[in-house]
């Protein structure tokens, strides 16, 4: 892997900007412009002829400045306009205090119609002021339900839990900041997905937004209320009949549906390559560096390091035993050779002991007959593997991403830490693909497929090249502001997929060298080849799956090609230094001058979700 910042084994390095410690960064970076005044020379050095006339034209400037006044966008506007509104209509101080409970927060929410409040601690009376240690939101209480009645908890015990153990912590959160645009902030909140948008200035929480107070900003009160607006708006969509049922979903959703209950499968292949430029004896900076020997291709070499099993455990009903396959890689920081500490301990120890850990579960499973485990999360999983790895006292850290497919429910469940990553790859049709995901560059008569970007999951980064990771020195760290988090702070979601996917968990050494349109090339080349479609159209491949064809055991034998092709994109264009890389391009970005590729390690896992098990004769 390549040099990063990394945390000493005593002290995990500070950076000074303090303004966020989540993903959100990235978002923020991506979509937050500046905008500059622009003055003229005439402005500045008026001709004579300007002079002469001005004040001839000045009673008609000043009528035509009223004329032609025109309102501002909503999504122009400042959200200090907007904080400015909405406490003036209505002021609500949303916050609870840290002791509260559950039933507290909710009275909250519903009594002064808040979605969002600050957890806050009083504790200290001398300084007179509210110290804020997290964030709660009503999507968070319904969560807690969920899971406490999931939990077999008892109504009572779901009530008098304490939202301090619940809440998303204080660096955790992620904010806006008063002088940023409606716009700008709904683009946040959109790409976070979430629904409460703390406003920081000079370290005070002033207000939180909600999507609710954007949409409503320009709407004047009497638009709200009154009998016009409800004979305007209301009064003719008042009250469904008795007769009102739902319809039918599309031709291509019946399709998915028709097929719902019937468990998919996952063909995997896998291919990892060293960084180009590594040795036995070290890392080279570059070529010149490396010297006149063969890049390297031993993967003993790579501090990354991955691991695919399948396992058998109970479902989540708790009766039924459930076929799961779990996968995860993780990128060994290779800054701690500079201590003495070979990187590849640490990723290697992580991903060996979740491997160990599934095994260890299954077997009890078959030795209790099913009666005393359950599928383990990935965040879990995480969690007691990295335990064992600082129980043997394994110096070094890592980033880290494990998933587990659910083929009963069709479910890709994971959890990630760092720059590593999963994408899902689908073919969307263009008439029913969403605005966003249409291609709008390309004429559809040029198109060669509709392979399209579903999912892409979000990365964790302290700042530019410096991922959160999990780590060991030797001694716990208490700095909250340190790169290393627990599984518990991982980015966990869930992600429903559909026959026919194509699934993409890599390392960073993958994403910072080829583009994500890119890499759905590449997987499109991989399909056309073997035949899994014809042209870039999948009409074929729904008449093969209607005549009961899945190509499983094809798909099983080509899919670790498509991991090796992607790999060996990857090193093609980390070593090409004539066109900016994804790394290049977003570090320029962030002020950093930097050209072509970026040479890494690069681990990928391939996946290919058919309708069949392999080893079926070709069925």
């Amino acid at each position: 892997m390549a040099t990063r910042r990394v945390p000493l084994l005593k002290l995990i390095a500070k950076v000074s900007d303090q303004r966020t410690t989540t993903a959100g960064l990235a978002a923020r970076n991506l979509i937050q412009h500046s905008y500059h005044s622009f003055s003229t020379a005439a402005q500045i050095n008026p001709p004579a002829a300007a002079v002469v006339n001005k004040k001839a034209t000045a009673d008609s400037a000043s009528s035509a400045e009223h004329a032609v006044k025109r309102p501002k966008r909503v999504s122009d506007v400042t959200i200090q306009e907007l904080l400015k509104a909405k406490h003036t209509a209505r002021w609500v101080e949303p916050v609870i205090p840290h002791n509260a409970t559950v039933r507290d927060a909710i009275v909250t929410c519903i009594s002064q119609n808040i979605s969002g409040m600050m957890v806050v601690d009083r504790s200290d009376t001398m300084k007179r002021q509210q110290k804020c240690v997290g964030l709660l939101t009503s999507r968070d209480l319904l969560r807690i339900m969920a899971a406490s009645i999931k939990d077999g908890m008892s109504a009572e015990e779901i009530l008098n839990q304490s939202v301090i153990r619940h809440m998303t912590p204080i660096n955790q959160v992620i904010y806006g900041r008063p002088d940023e645009t409606i716009g700008m902030c709904r683009a946040i909140m959109a790409k976070l997905g979430i629904k409460c948008l703390p406003i920081l200035v000079d370290g005070r929480v002033e207000g939180i937004i909600t999507a609710k107070d954007m949409s409503e900003f320009y709407y004047d009160p009497k638009d709200l209320g009154g009998k016009k607006h409800y004979l305007t708006d209301v009064s003719e969509r008042v009250g469904l009949s008795e007769n009102t049922s739902m319809a039918e979903p599309p031709i291509f959703v019946r399709q998915h549906l028709a097929s719902k209950h019937d468990p998919l499968f996952i063909n995997v292949g896998t291919a990892e390559y060293p960084h180009p430029f590594k040795s036995h004896d070290g890392v080279g900076a570059n070529r010149r560096d490396f010297g006149p020997d063969d890049l390297a291709t031993d993967p003993s070499l790579s501090e990354d390091a991955h691991f695919v099993t399948t396992v058998e455990l109970l479902d989540e009903s708790g009766t039924n035993m459930q076929k799961l396959l779990y996968m995860g890689v993780a990128d060994g920081v290779g800054s701690w050779r500079e201590y003495g500490v070979d990187p590849r301990d640490f990723s290697r120890m992580l991903m060996g002991e979740c491997q160990n850990i599934l095994r260890e579960a299954s077997s009890e499973c078959s030795a209790t007959g099913g009666t005393s485990c359950s599928m383990i999360s990935p965040a879990e999983l995480l969690a007691r593997s990295y335990e064992r790895t600082k129980e043997a006292n394994v110096v070094g850290s890592s980033t880290a991403c494990v998933g587990v497919f659910d083929s009963v429910h069709h479910q890709l469940h994971f959890s990630n830490i760092g720059d590593s990553g999963i994408i899902v790859l689908r073919h969307i049709d263009s008439d029913v693909a969403s605005a966003l995901q249409r291609n709008r560059t390309t004429p559809r008569t040029e198109r060669k497929s509709d392979l399209r970007i579903a999912f892409v999951s979000q990365q964790q980064l302290k700042s530019f090249n410096h991922p959160y990771q999990m780590g060991w020195t030797g001694e716990e760290v208490v700095d909250k502001n340190s790169s290393f988090k627990q599984a518990s702070d991982s980015c966990t979601s869930s992600v429903h997929i559909l026959r026919g996917d194509i699934i993409i968990m890599a390392t960073d050494g993958l994403f910072d060298n080829v583009d994500i349109d890119d890499i759905a090339s590449v997987a499109l080349k991989w399909e056309m080849d073997n035949k899994f479609i014809d042209n870039g159209g999948i009409d074929s491949r729904r008449r093969r799956w209607e005549s009961g064809d899945s190509m499983t055991d094809i798909s099983a034998q080509c899919i670790p090609k498509l991991a090796e092709m992607l790999c060996q994109k990857a090193r093609e264009n980390s070593l090409d230094n004539t066109v900016d890389s994804p790394f290049a391009l977003l570090a320029k970005e962030n002020d950093i001058m930097w050209s072509g590729g970026m040479p890494d390690d690069c681990t990928v896992v391939a996946m290919h979700v058919v309708g069949k098990s392999a080893n079926l004769n070709g069925v």
